[in-house]
């Protein structure tokens, strides 16, 4: 079933806050709940869908409407893929109510990794009921260097330097100097990135997200709401969502699940990568954002280093403009896991109300896209079309 019109985006918000000690991260979920309802114009009544994912604590979905007091819902999903989660879930809205199921959903993601200190160069530990945990967990993967490894070949695959990689947390950083939540708003440069500590070759520190705690949330609901409420629509018009694993040995580490969900969903929206006006793109790590932006069709497989450079994703200078918020790699990563912001942003510009200095133009097309997991052993990945009415 195509979702393609049959749902849109009516309430966007993120949590303000970067680190929350005081908080619980039920309470987190709560506050940014209240703000997508509020910014909707919408009632905790009028939900009758509702989305979480594994940073939603509780033993299950339940745990987080009871304590939401959700007393309307008819449809519920857990999906769980990591970091695109809420993506998927925007996507799973948008089937429940063309199928009938719910009429407004929200979907939230809150979290505190900065307050409990959990980073990305900590052992990636899993249970042991997990398939790869007795093959994988003897070697003690982690996050940052299952991305280096990627890096590296890519560099020597196609000659991607780190300097090209450096461009893209420089547009980065260029965005989030509008936004005064962001956790880092300092404009850096090109040596700036290559002087930082080299954390796992040859990713240097400030090639790697923030680890932030905060949250966000997203409403979809049925197009005939969207049209009552006093707000701009947003149309969800294009989705896909998939795995890339090992592959059965089979393992290219150059490419990222993107490369299946972005030819999908330009097909269902019915547009090609060329028509897309504003890009938030998942950016856990530099080369995380390059090998996307080849995956979904903006330039050719290991051209992507050449592609960001000399400022080509900064809003008002380049080709592409990304993350104007200043993305994972400046703004936030709350819970580790930064999808939902990415649609928050896409909203902000196809809305208008992304910062003045980095709005794009009569921005009427947009796409988000994530990763969930570790692109250098097995991930989930989802992407958005989005259209302003």
């Amino acid at each position: 079933m195509s979702v393609r019109g049959k749902a849109c985006i009516v309430g966007a918000y993120e949590h303000p806050l970067r680190k929350a000690p005081l908080h619980s991260v039920a309470q987190l979920h709560a506050e940014v709940a209240k703000g997508a309802i509020e910014d909707a114009g919408l009632t905790r009544d009028d939900i009758d869908g509702y989305f979480c994912a594994g940073d939603a604590p509780g033993a299950n979905v339940w745990s987080m409407a009871n304590y939401l007091n959700l007393n309307k819902l008819r449809h519920v999903d857990s999906t769980d893929m990591g970091g695109c989660s809420y993506l998927a879930h925007v996507a799973h809205a948008a089937e429940a109510i063309a199928a009938g199921k719910c009429n407004v959903a929200l979907i939230t993601l809150a979290g505190r990794p900065n307050s409990e200190g959990i980073s990305g160069t900590q052992v990636r530990v899993r249970g042991v009921n997990m398939p790869e945990a007795p093959f994988e967990m003897p070697y003690n993967p982690v996050t940052v260097n299952l991305y280096a490894m990627c890096a590296m070949l890519h560099m020597h695959k196609y000659g991607t330097t780190s300097d090209q990689l450096a461009w893209v947390k420089v547009a980065a950083s260029q965005h989030a100097q509008h936004n005064a939540n962001a956790m880092l708003r300092n404009v850096v440069t090109v040596d700036d990135v290559l002087a930082s500590p080299l954390i796992a070759d040859p990713l240097h520190r400030l090639d790697s997200c923030v680890v932030s705690d905060g949250g966000g949330a997203i409403i979809v609901a049925r197009p005939e709401i969207a049209k009552s409420l006093n707000r701009p629509v947003v149309k969800v018009i294009g989705s896909a969502e998939t795995t890339k694993h090992q592959m059965g040995g089979e393992i290219d580490l150059t490419y990222t699940g993107a490369a299946w969900t972005g030819p999908r969903a330009f097909e269902e929206a019915g547009v090609r990568p060329s028509d897309i006006q504003y890009a938030s793109i998942y950016d856990s790590f530099t080369i995380t954002v390059v090998l996307q932006l080849e995956d979904l069709g903006f330039c050719e497989k290991g051209t992507g280093g050449r592609f960001v450079a000399d400022g080509n994703l900064i809003s008002g200078a380049g080709k592409l403009p990304f993350n104007t918020d200043g993305g994972g790699l400046c703004n936030n990563h709350p819970a580790n896991r930064g999808g939902i912001t990415k649609i928050i942003e896409a909203v902000r510009q196809l809305r208008g109300e992304a910062h003045p200095s980095v709005q794009v133009p009569d921005c009427k097309l947009a796409l988000a896209t994530g990763i969930g997991g570790a692109i250098g052993s097995r991930h989930g990945a989802a992407t958005l079309i989005l259209e302003r009415e």
